[in-house]
C-alpha cells in the first residue's frame, strides 16, 4: 500500500452501539494510541507495570482535572498484530451514554481525535491487515439480518472472495503471458499460442466469472431481503392472513369493509430470507378520499414487490377485480402467488382456483382463522423468492453488488476477446483486453481501487468500526 495512503494519526470512537448497556468500549488506534490511553487509565494495582499487551487491567478512568469518569478494564494490542496493523487500545466501560461520551471527549482531549465512519477498518485494509471484499464483509456481517446472510458475510470475510479474486487474476496473467512470445521477440522464432487454445482458456476463465455471479444472484435475497405484499378485494382476509404472519394483532380485522386504510409494514425471517411484509388496502371504488389515497399508496407498494400475494375469499363467488387483474398483469406468474383463504369454509366456487390455475398462477388454499395450510404458504414463497439458481450453499463465495459489477465488467471485455480472436485480431493487439479485464478482477481486493471508491465503500460503516 502506497506510504501516502497511510494515516499518522490516532482515533478513537465508541465501538458499541448507540444506547444503553451493561458494557460500552471506548477503541482507540493509531501511534499515540497506548501513550492516551495511559494518560487516562488509573490501575487499581499498587504495583501496575504500565498496560501489558493483550491483558486485561481494572483501574478507573479520569479526565485532564483528574475527575473519576468511571470504573473501567482496560487493554492494549501492539500493531502490527492488532485488527488495524497500528497499535490500539480498548477501554470498557459502562455502557451508558453518557459515560462513553465522556470517556471519548477525554481521549480526543488527550491527543486522539474523533474517527470517521470505517475508519478503523479502512486502516486495516491500508495496513494489509484485510483486502477490500474483506474489509467490506466486516460491514455486511454486522449489518446481517439473517443466518445465512451471516454464512455469507463470514465467508467473505475469511477470505473466500479475494481468494476467487486472485486466482482468476493469475488465469488471466497466464493466458497474458501466453499470448504469443513474438510479441516481445520479435526477431526469434517462436511459436505462438494456437488461437482456438487461447480462445478456450478465455471461455474458461468466464466460465469461472459466471459461476461466481449466479452464487451472487442466488445470494441476494439473503443480503438484501424481499418485500412481500398481501393485496386483494376488500375482506377477502388479507389483515388476518398478516396478523397469523407475524403470530400477533398487528392489523386491525373486522367484518366492515375498508378497515385497512394504509398499508402495514412488518419484518419477518422466511427461515434466512429477511422479508418486509407489507399489508396493503383493500381494493375497491370508494368516495371515502382518505381510504382511496390509502389504496393508491398500497397499489404502488405492491407493484413494486418482490413478491405479490394475491388474496381471494375461497368462501365468496370469485369475480375478477379490474385494480387486481392490472396487478396481476404488472407483476407477472413469477411474482404472484394466489392465497385462496377462507379454506375452512365451504368453497362457494370451487372451480375459482382451476381458472386463475389456467393463467399459469401458482394456488394455495389456507385458512388464516385456523392455520391450515400457513406452513405451505411459506415454503412455497421462500422456493419463489430464491428461485434464481437455487439458494446459496452455506460457504458460498458470492460477490457483493460492487464486485459484480467488476466481474460482469471483465467479463464483458473477456467476451470482446474472444470475438476479437475468431475474428482474426492479431496477436499484438489482443493484450489490451486481458490487461483490462485482469485490472477490474484486481478491483475487487482493492488492488487497483482509487481512492474516491475506497471512500464511498468505507462511508457505510458505523462510526467505531
Amino acid at each position: 500500500m502506497p506510504a501516502s495512503r497511510l494515516p499518522g494519526d490516532t482515533i478513537a470512537a465508541v465501538a458499541t452501539p448507540p444506547g444503553r448497556g451493561g458494557v460500552g468500549i471506548v477503541r482507540l488506534s493509531g501511534p499515540l494510541a497506548k501513550a492516551v490511553a495511559t494518560k487516562l487509565f488509573t490501575s487499581a494495582r499498587p504495583d501496575f507495570a504500565g498496560l501489558r499487551p493483550y491483558r486485561l487491567h481494572h483501574g478507573t478512568v479520569r479526565d485532564a482535572s483528574g475527575r473519576v469518569l468511571d470504573e473501567v478494564m482496560a487493554a492494549f494490542m501492539p500493531g502490527p498484530g492488532s485488527y488495524t496493523g497500528e497499535d490500539t487500545a480498548e477501554i470498557f466501560c459502562h455502557g451508558a451514554p453518557v459515560v462513553l461520551a465522556a470517556v471519548l471527549a477525554a481521549a480526543c482531549a488527550a491527543g486522539a481525535r474523533p474517527a470517521g465512519p470505517g475508519e478503523f477498518t479502512k486502516r486495516a485494509y491500508l495496513n494489509g491487515r484485510l483486502d477490500l471484499s474483506q474489509a467490506e464483509a466486516v460491514a455486511e456481517l454486522i449489518a446481517a439480518r439473517g443466518a445465512v446472510d451471516a454464512s455469507l458475510a463470514l465467508t467473505r470475510l475469511s477470505g473466500g472472495m479475494g481468494e476467487a479474486a486472485r486466482e482468476l487474476g493469475r488465469a488471466l496473467g497466464e493466458l497474458r503471458a501466453g499470448v504469443c512470445l513474438a510479441v516481445d521477440f520479435p526477431d526469434e522464432e517462436v511459436e505462438c499460442q494456437p488461437k482456438e487454445a487461447f480462445a478456450d482458456g478465455v471461455a474458461a476463465v468466464m466460465d469461472r466469472i459466471d459461476a461466481l455471479l449466479a452464487a451472487g444472484r442466488r445470494a441476494r435475497p439473503f443480503r438484501e431481503g424481499a418485500v412481500v405484499a398481501l393485496f386483494g378485494k376488500v375482506n377477502a382476509g388479507k389483515s388476518s392472513l398478516f396478523n397469523a404472519f407475524l403470530g400477533t394483532d398487528r392489523a386491525l380485522v373486522a367484518d366492515q369493509p375498508g378497515t385497512t386504510r394504509d398499508y402495514l409494514e412488518e419484518g419477518l425471517d422466511l427461515d434466512g430470507v429477511p422479508v418486509r411484509l407489507t399489508d396493503t388496502a383493500g381494493l375497491r371504488e370508494t368516495p371515502d378520499a382518505v381510504e382511496a389515497a390509502g389504496k393508491k399508496r398500497g397499489r404502488d407498494v405492491a407493484g413494486r414487490a418482490d413478491l405479490g400475494l394475491y388474496v381471494v375469499d375461497g368462501a365468496a363467488p370469485y369475480a375478477p377485480d379490474p385494480e387486481a387483474e392490472a396487478l396481476l398483469e404488472e407483476l407477472g406468474p413469477r411474482r404472484v402467488l394466489v392465497v385462496v383463504n377462507k379454506a375452512d369454509l365451504p368453497a362457494a366456487e370451487p372451480g375459482a382456483a382451476k381458472k386463475l390455475k389456467a393463467r399459469g398462477l401458482e394456488t394455495v388454499a389456507v385458512s388464516a382463522r385456523t392455520g391450515f395450510g400457513l406452513t405451505g404458504l411459506l415454503t412455497a414463497m421462500r422456493e419463489r423468492l430464491t428461485a434464481t439458481d437455487g439458494p446459496p450453499e452455506p460457504a458460498a463465495t458470492a460477490p457483493n453488488a460492487r464486485e459484480a459489477a467488476s466481474l460482469e465488467a471483465a467479463r464483458l471485455e473477456l467476451a470482446g476477446l474472444v470475438a476479437d480472436i475468431r475474428a482474426g485480431v492479431p496477436y499484438d493487439l489482443l493484450g489490451a483486453r486481458l490487461e483490462t479485464a485482469a485490472a477490474l478482477v484486481a478491483d475487487i481486493t482493492g488492488e487497483t481501487t482509487p481512492d474516491d471508491v475506497l471512500n464511498a465503500v468505507f462511508s457505510k460503516f458505523c462510526i467505531g468500526k
